[in-house]
């Protein structure tokens, strides 16, 4: 009966005309036609026969509305399915146990629904767990509970139920093909998701039009692969692997979208500009609103150094997506080139004002004089115009997943905002031509003695923290390790601070973190320091471990001319984040100041492992050679970095989400 009762609440009661069990019905239904009602009024009697009894006491629950009822009947519909399970698999108990599964499911099933309503997926896979001492071989119980993890989050143990799911249903694609988006997307389980998509299109014919989504699949795979590998070899066979599969996928679905969008990707990746233009073309002719399509165009676009035009694109795109922060940052830094950085500013400031409203979060002791950095290098006081946030940052500032914890600025003046973007590995394409053999053996970026860590904000950090992606993105493998490094050691060094500690998900605290340091490069461009050192000084205040925030202060304190200072910021972030490449272009550099050609040489060579179409590494790897008296290798890399700067975007590429 009270499975009964709560599937008539969650059916065919509405919260409208919901009322609680203690109140007095009404004399109406508030969902009856006025219009029917018209000259004497029309009143129906929702009277009970009989007064329900009320009880006092503690650990007491009265429903308010349908959905509350209706869970409650239902967790009581549940216990007693549990209570009077029949399990025995022998002959003579088979209906029995084939009527208490089916009482057992509906059950289920209900449940479902009331906590899918409410988005409490985490207590609805505690419930589907109970559920498992009836899904011996039964898959839509185990199908149901691999949903509930997928949408609480929980992807790893999600994955494992999904295998299970394979087992007793092996020719369904969709199974796989959820198993595969969850291993490329947080978990980075390259291996795990090319077996899973191997699947798909092993089934051949059965899959019918899910063996394009296989083949996809497959390429998104090859593609992060490609990311990951650090030998030149294994790059391109990846590149070209990546680049079959996707070319796969389009032959067999032409009017999907997110077949031509990845084929334009790749093609970017591997730095064919003209032939990703006709693809991305072609995946907007299909999905016109498409905004991953709409960014990679602009910067496709940029990439041609058409950058009035990949800004107007990235406008337009802001005009559909308002508040998607990876549009927003690559603004900024198109805004930076074609408008000034005024401009720029003026986008960070409107960035700031999006967040709050996005998210909602605010710091108590904050007096609002977070924008106001911002407000002292803009003149112009105009109106912002309404844009919203992309969801990534500068993606080279993320040669790691960036999940950084911190705590909250602990002085008044400190900013309301606080979040850092996700961070997506740079593009790891082979290079237009084999670097110089590298002279010297391997080296130690960090050749100072340990020193004891100091809670001065302002000192060099011996533990920083890379920036998670946030997403729903690529991550290298190396960086999703340095990730975890620089999250331990932020939450050391926040215990160490006075400020309290920041609540709920870190996610928009990393997004305003990346605001600040966007706005503190326009700083540095400005040739500002004191504005650049408040800004990334506000970044601090949010993740004090970030690799980030320790590269921003290395770029400041080149500004003011403290070489020493700079390179001691620049080895502190690489002992976080050693394959993060801004971090060792600019140490290279500086050891070349230094005329320690050597060490500079190895830095830089290692950054091109990296990356091998970071044109500005190329260019300072040729400066070294030239020093050192090389005079043909210092050619070929000059040569290499033009070749790689005419393709160049103004952000990589590979900040663009590479997901299923």
């Amino acid at each position: 009966m009270s499975r009964q009762l709560a599937e008539i609440l969650l059916r065919g009661m509405c919260e409208q005309s919901y009322w609680s069990p203690l109140e007095d019905p009404p004399s109406q239904s508030p969902l009856d036609d006025p219009l029917l009602r018209q000259g004497a009024p029309y009143t129906k009697d929702y009277a009970l026969s009989r007064r329900p009894r009320v009880y006092s006491g503690e650990n007491l629950f009265c429903p308010q509305e349908n959905t509350e009822e209706a869970l409650l009947l239902l967790l009581i519909s549940e216990s007693m399915a549990n209570r009077d399970a029949v399990l025995s698999r022998i002959p003579e108990h088979n209906s029995d146990r084939i009527i208490s599964l089916q009482s057992a499911s509906v059950v289920y099933d209900l449940l479902t629904i009331a906590l899918g309503r409410r988005g409490q997926y985490e207590m609805l896979s505690e419930c589907l767990e109970r559920a498992m001492k009836f899904a011996f071989e039964e898959f839509h119980l185990w199908y149901q509970l691999a949903l509930s993890l997928m949408a609480a989050g929980k992807s790893a143990r999600a994955v494992k139920v999904l295998k299970e799911c394979i087992r007793l249903k092996p020719d369904d694609p969709t199974i796989p093909l959820l198993a595969v988006k969850l291993c490329i997307g947080a978990l980075h389980w390259l291996e795990e998701g090319e077996c899973f998509a191997k699947m798909v299109v092993d089934m051949g014919e059965k899959a019918s039009e899910f063996r394009a989504k296989g083949y996809l699949a497959i390429g998104l795979v090859y593609s992060l692969k490609a990311t990951d590998a650090s030998l030149r070899g294994m790059q391109e066979e990846y590149q070209r692997k990546a680049l079959g599969a996707f070319q796969r996928a389009q032959s067999l679905s032409p009017t999907d979208h997110l077949a031509a969008f990845y084929l334009a990707l790749q093609l970017a990746v591997s730095r064919q500009i003209p032939e990703a233009l006709g693809y991305v073309r072609q995946a907007l002719q299909l999905q016109g609103d498409d905004v991953h399509s709409l960014h990679l165009l602009a910067l496709l676009l940029s990439a041609q150094k058409h950058y009035h035009d990949a800004l107007n694109i990235i406008e337009m795109a802001l005009s559909e997506y308002p508040e998607s922060f990876i549009l927003l940052f690559t603004k900024v830094k198109l805004e930076t080139l074609c408008r000034g950085p005024e401009e720029a500013l003026l986008t960070c400031k409107h960035m700031l004002q999006i967040w709050k409203s996005c998210y909602n979060l605010t710091n108590p002791s904050d007096s609002g004089r977070g924008s106001s950095l911002l407000d002292r290098a803009i003149a112009d006081r105009r109106t912002l115009n309404a844009m919203t946030l992309p969801d990534f940052s500068d993606p080279e500032t993320v040669s790691g997943s960036s999940s950084l914890s911190g705590s909250e600025p602990a002085s008044p003046s400190s900013p309301l905002f606080h979040a850092g973007p996700s961070h997506l590995p740079p593009p790891i394409t082979p290079p237009r031509a084999d670097p110089p053999k590298p002279a010297g053996g391997h080296h130690a970026f960090c050749d100072h003695t340990p020193r004891r860590e100091s809670t001065n904000s302002n000192a060099p950090l011996h533990h920083v923290r890379p920036m998670a992606c946030c997403g729903v993105r690529s991550v290298h493998a190396t960086s999703m390790a340095a990730s975890r490094v620089e999250q331990a050691l932020s939450e050391v060094a926040s215990s160490m601070q006075s400020s309290a500690p920041k609540h709920g998900p870190l996610h928009p605290w990393m997004t305003l973190a990346q605001i600040w340091l966007h706005a503190a490069e326009v700083y540095i461009g400005m040739g500002k320091p004191a504005e650049a050192t408040a800004c990334t000084q506000e970044a601090a205040n949010l993740f004090p471990m970030s690799h980030n925030v320790l590269f921003m202060r290395g770029q400041v304190a080149e500004l003011r001319g403290n070489v020493d200072e700079a390179k001691r910021w620049y080895e502190e972030a690489l002992s976080i984040s050693p394959t993060h490449v801004k971090t060792m272009q600019r140490l290279g550099l500086i050891l070349h100041q230094l005329q320690r050609y050597s060490l500079a040489e190895k830095i830089l060579r290692d950054a091109v492992q990296v990356n091998s179409t970071a044109h500005d590494v190329w260019n300072s790897l040729g400066e070294v050679l030239q020093a050192q008296g090389n005079a043909a290798a210092a050619t070929e890399c000059f040569l290499t970095a033009l070749e790689l700067e005419a393709s160049s975007p103004i952000l990589p590429f590979t900040i663009i989400p590479r997901q299923l």
